[in-house]
């Protein structure tokens, strides 16, 4: 028997909302959190829009002296985790040092956080001194501030986690793949708590720009960037980069239930896979990604027809989203035309690593709310993508088990299923 692993809390920064509470709103609204940008200068870019996260306060979440510390990744990764932490009961009072420690075996704690791309703002900066001034002259904490794994150390550090704390660099499937590795910790008895999810902030002069030059992002609709980020319509033509985290408190179902802890659903199974086709785009067939989902489903110990949605990774491009359809077809079959499908990267933009947490937040609220989070700007779809994929607006119905996809440049599908708690089983 698989040890059931539950989700105790949830966090969430955002282009759309600073918490899950805001977060839930503005899905059920379908409001766009894409605008013009404002964290550089846009002259001379062709991409001038991006999903940022407006107005963001680390010492919301934890004090000013360790956000000093911590790249802008790094600090919405920790803000999330903070407020899954809290939800979850798992932060205890403050000690004299005013910091919260977790109320339980520290080292049965660990942490797994996606993170595809790194501090590139610290990047972008620390190159900009050592071309324009010298060495000398580069951020002290260059190094620190950069690397991936540090919203995992950092979250540890803050908190006490002393099991495992791991970084899953698989580009946007980084998040998904990050909840997938922290499942079998704890199925494997490694751990009884891991705080798990996917934190992106690359909305830099250099990463549009590098984008940019791979023709992957929306241009068309820069004087109007709530229309720009439309998966599956014929009129899409690329991504918007959006930012943001998304982070889980998994528990083992006996460690919840013995604290008393409330159980909001249970992560019930992961499948990955490898297209080992193309260092940018998706195998045309859709069956690499499709192997992930059936084998989400077998592990999960459910069958097509017990999915009632799916949360697509739908990038709104030329290429992914007719893949995706079919790689949907390949997993549901005949089920594929009666289940829900939406992309909220129409609404968020697409956060890279952050989307397999933020998406896979969205998927328990589903579940818990009664609600499919809808595809905004769906106005003329595409007759390649012709599923349901919940236009415009949000629809409401009883969902026992939801499922979510992300696929990484690199050929990289993970795919998370959640299911309504159950004492019973299924």
């Amino acid at each position: 028997m698989k040890k059931k692993v539950v989700v105790t809390g949830m966090g969430v920064i955002s282009p759309i909302g600073k918490s899950v509470e805001e977060f839930s709103a503005a899905l059920k609204e379908g409001k766009s959190g894409i605008g013009k940008i404002t964290q550089f200068d846009t002259t001379g870019f062709d991409v001038t829009i991006a999903g940022e996260v407006k107005d963001f306060e680390a010492s919301k979440w934890f004090d000013n002296r360790a956000a000093r510390k911590m790249a802008r990744f790094t600090q919405f990764a920790a803000a999330a985790a903070t407020e899954a932490l809290e939800q979850a009961g798992l932060l205890g009072e403050a000690g004299e040092d005013g910091k919260k420690k977790i109320k339980c075996v520290p080292e049965s704690a660990g942490i797994v956080i996606g993170n595809g791309i790194g501090g590139f703002e610290i990047v972008t900066e620390s190159f900009r001194k050592l071309f324009d001034i010298g060495p000398k002259r580069m951020l002290p904490l260059t190094v620190p501030l950069m690397i991936n794994n540090e919203a995992a150390a950092n979250i540890a550090i803050l908190y006490g986690l002393e099991g495992p704390a791991f970084t899953q660099v698989t580009a946007c499937a980084s998040g998904t793949d990050a909840l997938g590795q922290a499942l079998d910790l704890i199925r494997s008895g490694r751990c009884e708590v891991v705080v798990s999810g996917g934190s992106e902030a690359c909305i830099t002069q250099f990463s549009i720009g590098g984008f940019q030059m791979l023709k992957a992002l929306s241009t068309k609709r820069c004087n109007d960037p709530a229309k720009a980020s439309r998966p599956f319509d014929a009129d899409r033509d690329g991504f918007v980069l959006g930012e943001g985290a998304g982070v889980l408190v998994l528990e083992s179902e006996e460690h919840a239930k013995k604290r008393g802890a409330k159980i909001l659903a249970e992560l019930a199974g992961y499948g990955a896979s490898c297209d080992a086709y193309h260092i940018t785009s998706p195998e045309p067939s859709g069956i690499g990604g499709g192997r992930a989902i059936k084998m989400a489903l077998q592990d999960a110990e459910l069958k097509p027809e017990e999915v009632q949605y799916y949360n697509a990774h739908g990038t709104s491009t030329e290429i992914n989203d007719p893949t995706e359809t079919k790689m949907i077809k390949y997993a549901f079959g005949d089920h594929a035309q009666k289940m829900k499908v939406s992309s909220i990267k129409s609404m968020t933009g697409h956060c890279v690593a952050g989307s397999g947490g933020i998406e896979a937040v969205s998927c328990v609220l589903a579940i818990r709310e009664g609600f499919y989070p809808p595809t905004i700007n769906l106005d003329n779809p595409d007759p390649a993508c012709d599923l349901d994929y919940v236009p415009n607006k949000a629809q409401y119905g009883e969902i026992s088990a939801a499922a979510s996809g992300s696929l990484g440049f690199g050929g990289h599908n993970g795919v998370v299923v959640f299911k309504k708690y159950s004492q019973e089983g299924k």
